[in-house]
């Protein structure tokens, strides 16, 4: 795990509210960081990108874990200035590290430790290097639970969109797609997890495709939409 910081340090997250994003949380408080800044890249109309939950949904997650949510809109073809001003805005407000779910994906890494450092704030990948069917061992040991929202449907049947990311979900998935989705295949919500007040109380709408968005290639997604149940914030 590649973690170091200090304790109460003011830390952000990139949050993208899935199971990865997850456990980098559960273990850069375990480390006994002080994260209460999450950081999610967003569509124009607020839904994250690349998971497509609506904003009211991720600011309901979001405020269970008695955390900031800094959402931040990106124009297409944006975001690389939006993710550098957002860093610029977290150093400017005293934060010192942010924490990133990221597992073995070096490119992504490589894009992010210069531009987290030339901002002055230092980058920490508790999830660095492990395995990744450990990944998906340690989300499920830690009580973490999560539903797919987005499926690749080059990869994986539009079918999986809106099922449990559980033991069962891992036994079924076709040989050859990664057990926790690093290469795209299936992207999670947690609608509940240690450290949450209460579970976030979601509907799951009808399964839908939509295409990708740019720079992805051209394919669709099928994207379960969420709605929280009685719009209750918390």
């Amino acid at each position: 795990m590649a973690m170091t910081g200090t304790d109460n340090t003011r830390t952000a997250i990139s949050w993208s509210g899935g199971k990865d994003s997850c456990l980098a949380l559960r273990r850069a408080l375990a480390a006994g960081l002080d994260v209460r800044t999450f950081v999610t890249m967003c569509e124009d109309d607020g839904s994250s990108i690349a998971h497509a939950v609506p904003a009211e949904v991720m600011e309901a997650q979001v405020a269970r874990f008695g955390a900031r949510w800094l959402s931040v809109r990106v124009p297409v073809g944006g975001y690389a200035a939006a993710f550098t001003a957002t860093l610029a805005e977290l150093r400017s407000s005293g934060h010192a590290t942010m924490v990133f779910g990221d597992i073995d994906l070096k490119a992504h890494r490589d894009w992010i430790e210069p531009l987290c450092i030339e901002a002055g704030i230092e980058p920490l990948f508790p999830l660095w290097g492990e395995s990744r069917r450990a990944i998906a061992e340690a989300v499920l040991a830690a009580g973490i639970r999560a539903l797919l929202v987005g499926v690749d449907t080059t990869r994986l049947d539009a079918g999986f969109c809106g099922t449990r990311y559980d033991a069962s979900l891992l036994a079924r998935l076709p040989t050859g797609v990664c057990p926790i989705g690093e290469d795209g295949e299936f992207h999670t919500f947690v609608d509940d997890a240690p450290g949450m007040a209460s579970p976030v109380k979601v509907a799951v709408g009808a399964t839908r495709l939509v295409p990708s968005r740019p720079p992805a290639s051209p394919k669709l997604i099928a994207s379960s939409p969420l709605r929280l149940v009685d719009g209750i914030l918390i």
